[in-house]
């Protein structure tokens, strides 16, 4: 860490894998209800991204990924019909050396260090370290803290047990203008420390209040973390989109990060369960931005 870069590292950890099935990937042009109900074949497993900053004020967590008590727990999930349409959507592996805990120490760290928790959306794949992190900040945006209660939160993929929990320090964050050009088409967002280093971004669609995350170092490529808007960098830079969410939002965002992509050269889009996230990020890591 330089005195003008604040950021000294930004790593991955996958807490484990989804399979999930082609149509949430996408593209395609079922409903969500049709796909789910007539899908038969399973992607391969791809991973559950969690993202770790090591910023000057102290560690900062880009989603905190899956608990493994979704593995465990017979009861994490609910029953019912919700229940069925739970285990129509995703299956999980998650081994013991694969937890948020384990993924830290791989990197010297401890929970404990934690000191920021971003959250891009609050479904259960990425919320799974919350009840880790009582001494940390967590962040949300506002409207996705507000989709908590309206009503049917299990059927809009909220497991509200796991996500609302005594002892958590949310910081519920509403988008303010940004006067920055180099971020247009974004003319709203959130400086995190002030420093213009990480700054959320507002890309609602795959739930209403989703953000992403964008961090810029002297020297290095900008880095987009975009949490589920897409599964796979490839389909969002043709402008497909995803089966899961509200499709005339997700393709505003979708275009909006395509249009960053042009004011910020260089930019490597990361998203949570995208299979070639981990190696972009490396490859990012070593190469300076195009000119």
């Amino acid at each position: 860490m330089s005195a003008s870069d604040p950021i000294a590292g930004v790593s991955v950890i996958s807490t484990g894998s989804v399979t999930i099935r082609p149509e949430h990937v996408g593209p395609t042009w079922k409903n969500t209800y049709l796909w789910l109900a007539t899908a038969r074949r399973w992607t391969a497993p791809r991973p559950i991204n969690v993202y770790a900053i090591e910023h000057r004020q102290g560690l900062v967590l880009f989603d905190t990924g899956q608990d493994r008590a979704s593995v465990t727990d017979p009861s994490y999930f609910p029953g019912g019909a919700n229940g069925l349409v739970y285990s129509r959507l995703a299956k999980f592996a998650i081994a013991p050396e694969e937890t948020l805990t384990a993924g830290l120490r791989g990197l010297g760290h401890t929970v404990q260090d934690v000191h920021t928790a971003v959250i891009s959306h609050l479904h259960q794949d990425h919320i799974g370290g919350l009840p880790l992190l009582g001494h940390s900040e967590i962040v949300v945006s506002r409207p996705e803290w507000e989709s908590l209660r309206r009503p049917l939160p299990h059927a809009r993929g909220l497991l509200t047990d796991h996500i609302d929990l005594p002892g958590l320090r949310w910081k519920r964050i509403t988008m303010e203008g940004l006067a920055d050009p180099a971020l247009a088409p974004f003319q709203d967002g959130h400086d995190l420390f002030g420093d213009g280093s990480m700054v959320l971004l507002p890309t609602p669609g795959h739930t209403a209040g989703s953000l992403s995350m964008l961090v810029r170092r002297p020297g290095h490529r900008p880095l987009l973390m975009v949490g589920d808007l897409t599964y796979d960098d490839g389909l969002l830079a043709q402008g497909k989109l995803p089966g899961v969410g509200a499709k005339r939002q997700m393709r505003t965002a979708t275009q909006m990060v395509n249009q960053l992509r042009t004011r910020l050269p260089g930019l490597v889009v990361l998203p949570a369960h995208d299979p070639g996230a981990g190696r972009r990020l490396t490859a990012a890591l070593d190469q300076r931005p195009s000119a």
